[in-house]
């Protein structure tokens, strides 16, 4: 790390009382969550299924059930790290108003964080959901029915396609959870991207709403983002490396 990123980080994060919290795969990496647009991430070796695919082709179906079985243990398994633990020590000290993930780890609910301030815009792979009836349930029946057949797993209600409870490539997000995050984000005195690459619109607008009423605005991630020349303050570095050692000097009365 370096340190004088690091000061400059606690200097702007200190008299922040409505810090909105804009994160994506990078802040989960190091819960062993793989990223999507890194050097490593998951497109750079497999091409996503659109939705339209999947509604429409058996073929399909199967390759994206077997895409999600392949990091179903991973999902299941992983565990908060300090990013996530750091964000929940904002929200205890009065400076957190809003998190808006682009995630679907639920690590993030994992961690403690208070629900009501959490907007998963890209929904969780901690349920299946129905394409057809919308009815959900947790995720082992599903699983354990493709790992056995390789067949994709239907509904039990209606007969419908089940998928994890998340935006495919080609669906719309919610337009309630984008109204949501728009408007707590001109609310914020500052505004954290932490981990995304900000390229995925229109949820990369939404830091923008806040930024253009003013707030300051801070960017950690790996590799460069559209945004950079926006930012208040830049540091090229894995956000569980910075965010934890920020906030635990905001705990120390020395500093």
């Amino acid at each position: 790390m370096h340190e004088e990123l690091l000061s400059e980080l606690v200097r702007v994060l200190r008299p922040a009382r409505r810090i909105l919290a804009f994160t994506g795969a990078g802040i989960s990496t190091r819960s062993n969550i793989p990223d999507y647009r890194g050097p490593t991430g998951v497109y750079r070796h497999r091409s996503p299924v659109y939705y339209q695919q999947f509604v429409a082709s058996d073929s399909a179906r199967r390759e994206y059930w077997s895409h999600k079985y392949d990091g179903y243990a991973g999902f299941r398994d992983a565990e908060p790290n300090s990013a996530h633990r750091a964000l929940v020590e904002l929200e205890k000290r009065g400076q957190l108003a809003m998190v808006v993930t682009q995630n679907v780890d639920g690590l993030h609910q994992a961690s403690g964080l208070s629900r009501e301030r959490l907007i998963e815009l890209h929904g969780s792979n901690r349920e299946v959901e129905c394409d057809s009836c919308g009815v959900r349930e947790d995720p082992e029946r599903c699983m354990t029915h493709f790992s056995k057949t390789g067949e994709p797993p239907c509904c039990l209600e209606c007969g419908g396609f089940m998928k994890p409870a998340v935006v495919m490539f080609g669906q719309a997000l919610s337009s309630e959870l984008l109204q949501r995050a728009h408007a707590a984000s001109p609310q914020a005195d500052l505004i954290l991207a932490l981990g995304s690459s900000l390229v995925v619109t229109p949820a990369a607008d939404i830091p923008l709403s806040g930024v253009n009423h003013g707030a300051p605005y801070v960017i950690i991630n790996q590799g460069q983002t559209p945004h950079d020349g926006l930012a208040t303050l830049r540091i090229d570095g894995d956000v569980a490396d910075y965010l934890p050692a920020a906030v635990a000097r905001l705990c120390t009365p020395d500093w």
